[in-house]
């Protein structure tokens, strides 16, 4: 509320280029003064968050810009932002943080100068992919939740009844843990298979494709170093499942360019938006829930090509339903 507005009834003007006098009755001070003390905590706040992002190039760079966005809205203020470089000084930005409240750290360098903060500071965790020692920590990961994966799965193709992956458990465990939850919350059978190299993940695939039924059975594609190597892997997958007919979706949009059916990816100001929100909660006082939790700002992929090979043919609005189509037009 404006102060001319609050004033307006008790204000006297004298003489021109003279003297102003403003008179305020006691209701109105009080109105005043919680402005005032509302600005100043305002202010307050944008200082104590303070947020760590990589200082890197295209196309990251626009990724983090638009997580740093997404905070700013959220805590409708402009956090202060320090961009990491690689050979930065870790004395350094400790000093710097000192005085913070809370920090939100992005990016692998964000998590590498966490680990190297203060044990007393309040850290949210975000825009990465996987976390070690993820359940003593606070944040949001860029891997899409199983469940809103399979629930995408069931809605395109409600006859399936299983979901197969391949996964290195030494990446990927949680993530199991989370999906073996997902699909059994939607009726879904997860038949996961553990692979450590790129050998190993060659013949849990194998195993997969001899006993996967395409009209009951869909192949997930996790965001995993090892079972979805982009060299030989990848190209492995995406031919015998395009032969067998069998239906791929993906934790990552780039595989849906490649010739997987559908896949989630981050929607960028929403999850910055998410996290301010967790650090807010945690300048306020409030106990964190540990743990990363799995990416639910997202949006969909589709590719057309695939969906029309496996008999699945959505029409233009249903199609419009998805952030992106590909082949693209």
């Amino acid at each position: 509320m404006a102060v001319e507005s609050l004033a307006k009834d008790t204000l006297s003007l004298n003489q021109p280029d003279t003297t102003i006098i403003v008179r305020f009755t006691p209701s109105t001070v009080v109105r005043l003064c919680a402005l005032l003390l509302g600005l100043l905590g305002g202010r307050a706040n944008a200082q104590a968050l303070t947020v760590l992002y990589p200082d890197i190039g295209e196309p990251y760079r626009t990724v983090f810009m638009e997580i740093l966005q997404g905070i700013e809205d959220q805590s409708r203020t402009r956090p202060r932002t320090i961009a990491l470089s690689a050979g930065g000084d870790p004395a350094e930005l400790r000093n710097a943080l000192k005085n913070g409240k809370v920090v939100i750290a992005l990016g692998r360098q964000g998590l590498k100068a966490a680990s190297m903060l203060d044990p007393a500071q309040a850290v949210v965790i975000g825009g990465v992919g996987t976390v070690p020692d993820a359940d003593r920590l606070s944040g949001i990961s860029l891997t899409p939740d199983p469940a809103l994966l399979f629930a995408m799965l069931k809605n395109l193709l409600p006859g399936m009844r299983r979901v197969l992956v391949v996964y290195n458990p030494a990446a990927n465990e949680a993530q199991i843990r989370l999906a073996r939850e997902a699909a059994r919350n939607l009726g879904l059978e997860l038949v996961a298979l553990e692979a450590h190299d790129l050998a190993g993940a060659a013949r849990a695939y194998e195993a997969q494709f001899a006993a996967a039924d395409g009209r009951r059975d869909a192949l997930w594609l996790p965001q995993d170093a090892t079972t979805v190597e982009e060299t030989t892997i990848l190209p492995l997958v995406l031919k015998e499942s395009w032969s067998r007919n069998l239906p791929v979706f993906s934790s990552s949009v780039l595989h849906v360019k490649k010739g997987v059916l559908f896949g989630l990816y981050p929607n960028n100001v929403q999850l910055g938006r998410d996290l301010a929100a967790l650090a807010l909660a945690l300048q306020n006082g409030e106990t964190p829930k540990r743990g990363v939790m799995p990416l639910r700002a997202v949006r969909s992929a589709l590719n057309s090509r695939t969906a029309s090979h496996i008999g699945l043919n959505l029409v233009s609005s249903q199609q419009r339903t998805f952030d992106a189509v590909f082949p693209e037009p």
